[in-house]
């Protein structure tokens, strides 16, 4: 596990950013193409602002989106598909994209998925980290057992209310029950990880993925387990660690 904390957001998004880009351009040297996996949410505008910019031959990536809600259309401004359509996917030419789309037959879905990702490994994933640890929409308690590439879970009230804060529904009641989402254990199968977590908001779940044990009641936990692990704060999310001035 490494810690890196920058003054803003923004400055995080920058250097997460060139993080990212660099070891990708290093996998398409080495072996000709790279494996992606992206995340989406309010936390990560930043980083998606300089990630596009960044001199990458997209042509040779091929990305997995990594969770979706269930019976959730397209055009809705909650859509994670259409968020990485127009903050990404639009600027980046990219070899190929595999969508979760969460309507219609969800068995034959995740079929499908499963057997693309379970193709090759995955070089790098971007994991961000939500207000109640949960990775991906992986919610406390979640499935440390499961080798499945991605399953459909039920959303719990602490992520339902965070789409709401974050201005993605109106209400509690209008967010989808489900999701489907990529496992923990096929997160933790990815060659590197790279979180990008700003914002006072989410400090508690910052200093719980690093300071407690390793449990599915604090899913993110489990990402210290992987040993290319690197967690971007800026100053207010990494605000209740100890020992910070450290870091």
């Amino acid at each position: 596990m490494r810690i890196q904390v920058l003054e803003s957001a923004e400055q995080l998004g920058q250097v997460a950013a060139l993080h990212a880009s660099r070891f990708l351009q290093q996998r398409i040297l080495e072996n000709g193409e790279a494996r992606l996996v992206l995340s989406t949410g309010a936390s990560q505008f930043e980083f998606f602002k300089s990630f596009v910019t960044m001199e990458v031959d997209w042509s040779k990536v091929e990305m997995f989106h990594l969770d979706e809600y269930v019976s959730l259309p397209e055009s809705h401004p909650a859509s994670f598909r259409a968020y990485l359509k127009t903050r990404f996917i639009d600027e980046a030419n990219l070899k190929k994209a595999h969508y979760i789309d969460g309507e219609g037959d969800i068995a034959e879905q995740i079929r499908l998925l499963n057997s693309e990702i379970s193709k090759k490994r995955v070089d790098l994933a971007m994991i961000g980290i939500g207000e109640n640890a949960h990775i991906a929409f992986n919610d406390p308690p979640a499935d440390f057992e499961t080798d499945q590439p991605y399953i459909v879970v039920e959303l719990d009230e602490a992520c339902k209310r965070q789409q709401v804060r974050e201005g993605w529904f109106d209400s509690v009641a209008a967010v989808p029950s489900q999701a489907i989402t990529m496992s923990v254990h096929q997160i933790l199968q990815s060659d590197c990880i790279i979180s990008c977590v700003p914002q006072k908001v989410k400090a508690e779940a910052v200093r719980a993925t690093v300071e407690q044990p390793v449990s599915p009641a604090i899913p993110s936990t489990a990402l210290r387990s992987h040993p290319d692990w690197t967690l971007y704060l800026d100053t207010e999310s990494a605000s209740a660690l100890k020992g910070r001035a450290s870091l």
